[in-house]
């Protein structure tokens, strides 16, 4: 994406999020519920089911009165006419309030909700609102699409598989997190890898693992992208998919929106061991069965569509706020 293009959708994303904000609650409702009854017999059956999907925990808990988490050690709680916008705030996590805000704003001032923002891998007592969490049968943590200029972006790869580079390609931010330097120590100098660190601020026993920024459209000149989780989950997982090149990775720990928990191995993308051990036989494997690298990147293809869906995905963001709200009201 070209960086007029991007500064563009910057804005018109900011642009939206504050006409939002500034609309009056019974007009989201009425949009929303609107919204909802245009949705076709195969969208509602899907709506449905993610819905289940990121509402996981169990029962219909009540919320406390008063948040029993000290400040900064937990989920925060608020009730609804006192979420406002952070204006003076130092960290504002704009972006995470502006996303927060479009699912919670069709709801009555008086109801209560827990939220947490950033990359949220901890469990608590009581359901509440996250865009990350460990993947798991049930849980507290209730999926938002919060942060989602930065996550949920795609890609226009106008390379085939055939015409990309026999190489594999990483860029990561390497800080406290040793699973990634394993990656590097592994195979910083492989003949058949372009890895490298992105941070300068540490592994400094390792200044050489300093690479210089690489562009998506660079990346995607190569056969295999690697995905590999940080905090939380793999930002580029999503639209690596969304491109003609194969996504590799270890099978994922964490999820958000994407629903990482549902990707099937060798269907929607490369499996690789957590230690990385069998990364150039992955490869070497779809180098020699490019048809097979062709179905996998058509059934990624296929599952990036359902997050193409404008209307079913504002759809989905309010239903998932109303289920929240239903079963704690």
């Amino acid at each position: 994406m070209g960086k007029g293009k991007k500064t563009w959708k910057r804005v018109s994303y900011y642009a939206n999020g504050f006409i939002s904000y500034f609309t009056p609650k019974f007009v989201h409702r009425y949009r929303m519920e609107r919204l909802l009854e245009t949705l076709s017999p195969a969208e509602s059956e899907q709506l449905k089911k993610r819905v289940n999907y990121y509402c996981r925990f169990e029962g219909n808990p009540k919320l406390p009165a008063v948040n029993p988490y000290p400040e900064g050690k937990g989920p925060r709680m608020v009730i609804l006419k006192d979420y406002k916008f952070p204006w003076f705030k130092k960290d504002r996590h704009s972006r995470y309030f502006i996303d927060l805000y479009e699912a919670i704003n069709s709801f009555p001032d008086d109801y209560r909700m827990f939220y947490l923002y950033g990359d949220i891998i901890s469990e608590y007592d009581y359901p509440f609102f996250v865009k990350s969490r460990p993947i798991k049968e049930v849980t507290n943590s209730v999926l938002l699409k919060l942060n989602k200029f930065r996550h949920f972006q795609w890609v226009n790869d106008k390379l085939s598989f055939s015409q990309k580079k026999d190489m594999a390609v990483s860029r990561n931010c390497v800080r406290n997190q040793p699973h990634r330097a394993l990656l590097l120590e592994k195979y910083f100098n492989h003949p058949m890898c372009n890895f490298g660190m992105t941070n300068q601020d540490a592994y400094l026993e390792h200044p050489e693992w300093k690479r210089e920024f690489m562009s998506q459209a660079e990346q995607l000149t190569y056969k295999f992208i690697l995905c590999i989780e940080g905090n939380d989950v793999a930002t580029n997982l999503k639209w690596v998919m969304s491109s003609n090149s194969l996504a590799v990775m270890p099978r994922p720990k964490y999820e958000t929106w994407y629903m990482e928990g549902t990707l099937i191995p060798n269907y929607h993308y490369v499996l690789i061991k957590d230690d990385y051990s069998d990364l150039i036989e992955r490869m070497q494997y779809y180098i020699e069965h490019p048809d097979e690298a062709e179905e996998i990147i058509r059934h990624a293809h296929e599952y990036v569509k359902q997050f193409q869906n404008g209307h079913l995905e504002k759809a989905l963001i309010y239903a998932v706020a109303k289920e929240y709200f239903n079963r704690l009201h």
